[in-house]
């Protein structure tokens, strides 16, 4: 009986249990539904919420029109003439078209560069104020100099020849105006300022209205296991390494105390540096990049806790008794090469590159201690630590060779 009952009672159950199955799927076709629509009704409202595709086509657009302005008047450049008339400048591929920023590779004269904006479209800038292109030179000086004034929060010193106007003619108009436009862009201003000073930031080629072009180098990736493009046995990858170290060393050294200010970099990744054949570091993506009146500016904001004082890499701490951040970073940027570059490298052994353990010891406790340090950034005794342990490395490595 019990047997037969348990029978009977399987088809109700599986019916129960299907009308549980069905509903559990309509609630949940429900509830997709909803959020398909509430994501479309978002981007309806907001279209650059997702990062638009790095396209050929769209590139080609931008560049297009570009050259229908300069042919118009509205813009002008030293590398105008090449890229829109004598096809000297030959587009190649797009890098990067997320908001905010466009990055091109393109062809000089069969030499790579590098095309930047941080707009698509001349339009998008400020214009110049009404009546500049009439005023003379030392007044259309002080109207720029208000400009990187606001780019690098400090008064501008010494040469920034790529936003000095040029000679009046046909095109003055336009070429008034493209100076406007760079000089809303940080970064230009920013490389414009470094210019001639710095081995370790790429210099300004040249400009067409609202582009400008640097170097083509050899950019990092998280995803390459030396963390730049350095080939070879283990042995020489090793020594490649070591050098490429040392130039992150300097780099942090000349940043540190080679300028008026202090320059630091709030957005330490691979992909944001390169290397040149020589081993030379290049900050290629200078966007985080303030000098320390700037850094003051940005850091001192409201907080409840020290977690409101972030800005990327750099570090503040919120005084609680005015729910104020401190201006001083108390981060550094060696402490975040360490902790985001040389962490990588050194974090375990390096097969096959015939150092000493004892060695490779030191450069991992000197790394960790680097990077750990306290909340006041890396003690100056670490970098020399680091400084000093990476030489003997790369002594070790010509030793083997032998």
């Amino acid at each position: 009986m019990a047997r037969a009952a348990g029978a009977r009672g399987r088809p109700g159950g599986c019916r129960r249990r299907w009308r549980c199955g069905r509903g559990a799927l309509v609630a949940c076709a429900a509830w997709t539904a909803g959020w398909v629509l509430a994501a479309a009704l978002l981007l309806r409202a907001h279209p650059g919420v997702l990062p638009e595709r790095c396209t050929d086509e769209k590139s080609r657009r931008i560049l297009a029109s570009l050259c229908r302005d300069y042919r118009g008047g509205a813009l002008a450049g030293d590398l105008c003439e090449d890229l829109c008339v004598a096809g000297r400048l030959r587009y190649r591929r797009s890098l990067h078209c997320g908001r905010g920023k466009k990055v091109l590779q393109a062809d000089w004269r069969g030499r790579p560069v590098i095309l930047k904006s941080t707009q698509e479209a001349f339009s998008s800038f400020r214009p110049a104020e009404a009546g500049a292109a009439g005023l003379p030179e030392a007044d259309l000086l002080l109207l720029l100099a208000g400009e990187v004034r606001s780019a690098l929060g400090l008064e501008p010193a010494g040469s920034l020849a790529p936003l000095r106007p040029g000679r009046r003619g046909a095109r003055w108009r336009g070429q008034l105006a493209s100076l406007w436009s760079l000089a809303q862009q940080e970064e230009f201003v920013l490389l414009s300022a470094l210019r001639g000073l710095s081995p370790h930031a790429p210099p300004v080629l040249g400009s067409c209205g609202h582009f400008y072009a640097v170097e083509h180098l050899a950019a990092g990736s998280a995803h390459r296991a030396a963390l730049f493009p350095l080939d070879g046995p283990p042995r020489r990858r090793a020594r490649a390494v070591g050098h490429v170290a040392l130039s992150f060393l300097d780099l942090v050294r000349h940043f540190d105390r080679d300028f008026s200010h202090r320059l630091h970099l709030c957005d330490v990744k691979p992909e944001n540096f390169a290397i040149r054949r020589d081993f030379t570091v290049v900050a290629i993506d200078v966007d985080m990049a303030f000098f320390e009146p700037k850094m003051r500016e940005i850091l001192e904001q409201n907080c409840t806790g020290d977690e409101d004082c972030s800005f990327f890499d750099c570090f503040s701490k919120c005084d609680l008794r005015v729910n104020k951040c401190g201006a001083q970073r108390v981060n550094s940027n060696l402490q975040v090469v360490c902790d985001k570059i040389f962490r990588h490298w050194f974090s375990s052994a390096l097969k096959g590159a015939a150092l000493s353990p004892q060695l490779q010891r030191q450069l991992r406790g000197a790394v960790q201690e680097c990077a750990g340090s306290s909340p006041q950034g890396a003690a100056p005794a670490v970098f020399w630590k680091l400084r000093r342990l990476l030489q003997a490395a790369l002594r070790e490595l010509q030793e083997a060779e032998k």
